[in-house]
């Protein structure tokens, strides 16, 4: 396969993960500040919608976040 020679690819077939080892990892690298997942995700108020849709296609957030106000 000429476009992958030199390249490898990682990932998880759904279902295929085994929790028990893979959470903990996950765990590890979010201690080991390898995963930021806090500055994966992004708060937009409900109003700001479309800027969330924006920057999630842009990517310039993983997450968007949308927050209601309490009532």
């Amino acid at each position: 396969m000429p476009l992958v020679m030199g390249r490898s690819i990682r990932g998880i077939a759904a279902g295929d993960s085994e929790p028990q080892t893979f959470l903990p990892y996950l765990v590890d690298r979010v201690l080991d500040g390898s995963l930021p997942v806090q500055t994966m995700q992004q708060h937009y108020a409900f109003e700001d919608i479309n800027i969330a849709a924006a920057d999630a296609a842009a990517g310039r957030t993983v997450k968007p976040v949308l927050v209601f106000d309490s009532v």
